[in-house]
């Protein structure tokens, strides 16, 4: 079993929006099942009180907030870009692009610059945050699971740091879309696979 020193150790939590996680967000009728089913809203919340009683430094990891013309004479789009585009995600200044009300930051949480697609370090300041304040362990939960999720976490192995999953803590579009990242991907590259109580008992041991 994986220990850790609580001041090298961060959690990441990617993408905990309205449009995500509220039911009248835009993506929530994709996402009811598997949020609902693997009880995501609770054990976030529960590893957000567990890792601030001990300590450990919370980063939010937020997609970009969409704006109107965001995506005007760009090259190459991917499936992601075009579902951003398309739905207005995360709109800025909109209500679907505030956090959810049960996971909101408070002081001494850090929020990282917005990622424009899925990895939470690409072309953003989460590498830099976490390496000036001496954190080498990053726990990772949030949203998607096969997406920002899947490419963080990989991400964050290929620049060194060790890297926690938390599998009941991460939602998706279906139950197919958490098992190729928990059962398939992740156990070919990640360090660490817990559940949210298996991480909060090794705090607490």
């Amino acid at each position: 079993m994986s220990t850790y020193q609580n001041h090298r150790t961060a959690l990441l939590l990617v993408d905990p929006y309205n449009d995500f996680l509220s039911e009248k967000g835009k993506l929530w009728p994709f996402v009811k099942e598997t949020v609902e089913s693997n009880n995501i809203i609770a054990n976030l919340k529960s590893l957000l009180t567990a890792v601030r009683k001990h300590n450990i430094k919370v980063i939010y990891v937020p997609h970009r907030q969409t704006q109107k013309e965001d995506y005007l004479k760009w090259k190459y789009f991917s499936p992601s870009h075009n579902g951003s585009k398309n739905l207005t995600l995360f709109e800025k200044g909109s209500w679907g692009a505030e956090f959810h009300p049960d996971l909101l930051p408070e002081s001494g949480d850090l929020i990282a610059q917005n990622h424009w697609t899925a990895s939470g370090f690409a072309n953003t300041d989460l590498d830099f945050l976490l390496k000036i304040h001496d954190l080498d362990h990053i726990v990772i939960a949030g949203m998607r699971a096969n997406t920002c999720i899947d490419s963080t976490a990989r991400y964050g192995v290929e620049l060194g740091y060790h890297v926690t999953l938390i599998k009941d803590g991460i939602g998706s579009f279906n139950q197919d879309e958490i098992i190729a990242t928990v059962e398939i991907n992740f156990p070919n590259y990640g360090h660490s696979l817990l559940s949210a109580q298996e991480f909060i008992n090794i705090l607490e041991s």
